[in-house]
This record gives structure tokens, C-alpha cells and sequence, in this order.
């Protein structure tokens, strides 16, 4: 196959993903997303209300990272879902175990069980959190 129409396939295969992911057309069972780069869901109760937790190691291959605890590195990140809001947190490069800020929220995963979920506003808030039996675990 020559250059040409080697560019013309590749031009189809985008339009293609182009084409059928938007309409959600994906074949049940093929993924485009690299399980390294899948995320994580946990749910926990937090100051009283559902907070779901989203882990994602973006899109970082850096096996040689001094501090990758828990399997994140520097460059991962979070989506908490909690009353009414999406919070994008970045991992923080902080020694032990992950925490991801942007500045104003914070949330640690010292305890996993039991996350540590911050914010400050001229004072620290802390919303307690717990988290949640899985669907089918013990």
C-alpha cells in the first residue's frame, strides 16, 4: 500500500471514531481507553451526602517517579462528585499517601476507609467521609 492511501485509511478510521463515539455506537466490550489511564469509582458519605470518587492516573507512563503511592503519580487526579458538583483535583507531589488539591479542596487518602476532604475558605472545613460497601462486597 502505498503513502497515499495509507493516509486515506487513517483518515477513515478517524472519521470513523469521529463518527461513532459521540453516538455512543461503541461494541459492548471494546474500550479506547488504556486500562493504565482507566479510572477507579469509589463512593463514600461525606459531611452527610453521596461523594463519588473518580481516580484517574491521566495520562503519565512515569515509571521512574520517586513517590508513586498507592500506584498514582504526579499528573494523576480525582473527579469528586458531591451535592450538585464536579471537583477536578491534581495529584499533589506530596510524600506518602495520595492527596489531590487544587488549591482550595483537598482530599487524602490516608485512610482510604475513612478520606480526609477539606476546604479552605479563610478556615479549614472538614467534611467527614466514610466510605461505602461496594455492590457484592462482604
Amino acid at each position: 500500500m502505498g503513502l497515499r492511501a495509507a493516509g486515506w485509511v487513517w483518515r477513515l478510521m478517524l472519521l470513523a471514531l469521529l463518527t461513532v463515539v459521540p453516538l455512543g455506537l461503541i461494541p459492548a466490550g471494546i474500550s479506547l481507553v488504556s486500562p493504565a489511564f482507566a479510572a477507579t469509582t469509589s463512593s463514600y458519605i461525606c459531611g452527610g451526602d453521596p461523594l463519588e470518587a473518580l481516580a484517574n492516573n491521566g495520562a503519565v507512563d512515569a515509571v521512574g517517579i520517586p513517590n508513586q503511592a498507592a500506584g498514582t503519580v504526579p499528573g494523576a487526579f480525582v473527579v469528586l462528585r458531591w451535592r450538585g458538583v464536579s471537583l477536578q483535583l491534581p495529584r499533589t507531589n506530596n510524600a506518602g499517601a495520595p492527596s489531590y488539591t487544587d488549591g482550595q479542596w483537598w482530599w487524602s487518602l490516608e485512610d482510604p476507609q475513612r478520606p480526609r476532604f477539606q476546604r479552605s475558605r479563610g478556615t479549614i472545613e472538614t467534611f467527614p467521609c466514610e466510605r461505602q460497601r461496594e455492590a457484592g462486597g462482604s
